[in-house]
């Protein structure tokens, strides 16, 4: 599994196919969806922000206060780092995971990365008026999802081998769709991962 450990620059295939990384923006669903994929496939499930959470002792909004977006995202590195290294995982990653380079390249090279993707208005109704996160302490926090969008998802869709829309499906019906490409895809005998 040396790949894995040196997070190489050029690696399109995973190391690990018993990882499932779920990334895409704050709303997308990946906490309730990875809850019920872990189930599904019996992995455990970890979200990432939960687990900076625990061990910070304080919620992201706190950190950003404190340590600004910069200190956040490294804090968020190192997580990432250690949560991938680990096998048999679903893991929910922060929205903006992909904005580092680092982070890419090792979602891509530890496990199956799946992009959840969730239209503006859909994502505005389900987080707009959150205000544990900070980067939607805005007057107008759809424009501030439109930039995001913007910056953001180019990187998701490098990142992913798998793009999948969550509008049309509950969590419910989303998560067994995931799990049975995943079991059908990615998981079988002999075969490589469907990227």
């Amino acid at each position: 599994m040396s790949g894995c450990q040196d997070g190489a620059r050029h690696a399109p295939l995973m190391c690990n196919k018993k990882n499932i990384f779920l990334i895409g923006p704050m709303g997308a669903g990946k906490t309730t969806v990875g809850r019920r994929l872990a189930n599904l496939l019996g992995l455990e499930f970890i979200d990432s922000d939960a687990e900076i959470i625990a061990r910070t002792g304080v919620d992201i909004a706190t950190i950003f206060d404190i340590e600004g977006e910069a200190g956040f995202r490294e804090r968020e590195s190192r997580i990432l780092q250690e949560l991938t290294a680990g096998s048999s995982v679903v893991l929910a990653t922060g929205g903006g995971v992909v904005l580092r380079d680092e982070n890419r390249r090792l979602l891509k090279s530890r496990g199956f990365v799946v992009y959840l993707t969730v239209p503006l208005q859909l994502q505005l109704r389900r987080i707009g008026h959150d205000h544990s996160r900070p980067l939607l302490q805005t007057t107008d926090p759809f424009s501030r999802l439109k930039e995001i969008n913007k910056e953001r998802d180019p990187l998701y869709r490098e990142t992913a081998h798998w793009v999948v829309d969550t509008r049309r499906n509950d969590s419910k019906k989303l998560a067994k769709e995931l799990a049975k490409h995943i079991q059908e895809n990615v998981w079988r005998q002999g075969r490589e991962p469907t990227i």
